[in-house]
C-alpha cells in the first residue's frame, strides 16, 4: 500500500484539476491518500511571493488555462477570485475526527462548491450554510479546534518544504502542480530515473545569480 499526501486549498483551480485527475494517475496502484487542507496564502507569505491571481497578465492567463484544461470536468470560475478561503478550510477540518485528515468526499464537495458552480460566490452565506448542512461537520468551523488544526497542518506543510498547492507527497518526494501528475505516475511505476540520483542532483545545482529583494 502506497501512502500519499495531497495538499490543497480551495482557492487553487489547479488543486481542483489535480483532484479530478488523481484517480487516473493512481490507477493500478494500491494507495491511500491523505487530503490535507492548508492555507496557500501562508505559504506565499512565508516565501515572500504573490499568488498567480495577484500578478497582472499571469492572472488572465491562469483563468484562460484552467478553463481550457477543465472543460471535460465542468470547471467554472467563481464570482470573485482570489477570495478568502478560510471559512472553507476550517469547515474541512471541522468535519474530521481528531488525528485524521478530511476525507476525499469532504474535499470533493468543497472543491466543487468553488469550481463547479459557474459564477457563484464561494463565500455567499446561503451557499456556505447549504454546504455546511450537507457536510454535517462534527464541530463548528469557527471553533478554535478547527482553526488550530488548519494552522498546524499549514505549519507542518511549510516545514516539509511545501511551497504551493496542489502538492502531492510520496516517500519524501513532493510533486507540485496538476501538471506533475505524469511525473508522480512514473515514480509510482518505478521509473529508474528516480533511483538514479537525478532527483537529488537537481536540487544541488548552484545558483549563478541571486536577485536582490
Amino acid at each position: 500500500m502506497k501512502a500519499l499526501r495531497f495538499y490543497w486549498d480551495p482557492i487553487s483551480p489547479y488543486a481542483a484539476l489535480a483532484f479530478q485527475r488523481l484517480p487516473e494517475a493512481l490507477a493500478g496502484h494500491s494507495v491511500v491518500v491523505d487530503y490535507v487542507p492548508i492555507l496557500f496564502g501562508a505559504l506565499l507569505k512565508a516565501n515572500g511571493q504573490k499568488g498567480p491571481a495577484e500578478i497582472p497578465g499571469k492572472r488572465e492567463w491562469t483563468y484562460r488555462q484552467v478553463l481550457w484544461l477543465g472543460r471535460e470536468h465542468g470547471l467554472a470560475l467563481p464570482a470573485q477570485h482570489p477570495f478568502n478561503p478560510l471559512a472553507l478550510l476550517r469547515l474541512a477540518w471541522a468535519c474530521t475526527p481528531e488525528g485524521l485528515p478530511p476525507s476525499r468526499w469532504v474535499t470533493e464537495l468543497i472543491l466543487e462548491h468553488v469550481w463547479r458552480a459557474d459564477g457563484a460566490d464561494a463565500n455567499a452565506p446561503e451557499r456556505l450554510a447549504a454546504l455546511t448542512e450537507r457536510l454535517a461537520p462534527r464541530r463548528q468551523a469557527s471553533d478554535e479546534q478547527a482553526k488550530q488544526r488548519l494552522r498546524d497542518a499549514t505549519d507542518a506543510a511549510l516545514q516539509a518544504g511545501v511551497f504551493g498547492v496542489p502538492t502531492i507527497e510520496w516517500q519524501g518526494k513532493r510533486f507540485w502542480g496538476q501538471d506533475a501528475l505524469p511525473m508522480l505516475r512514473a515514480a509510482l511505476d518505478g521509473d529508474p530515473w528516480f533511483a538514479s540520483g537525478a532527483w537529488e542532483a537537481a536540487g544541488e545545482r548552484p545558483a549563478g545569480l541571486v536577485r536582490g529583494s
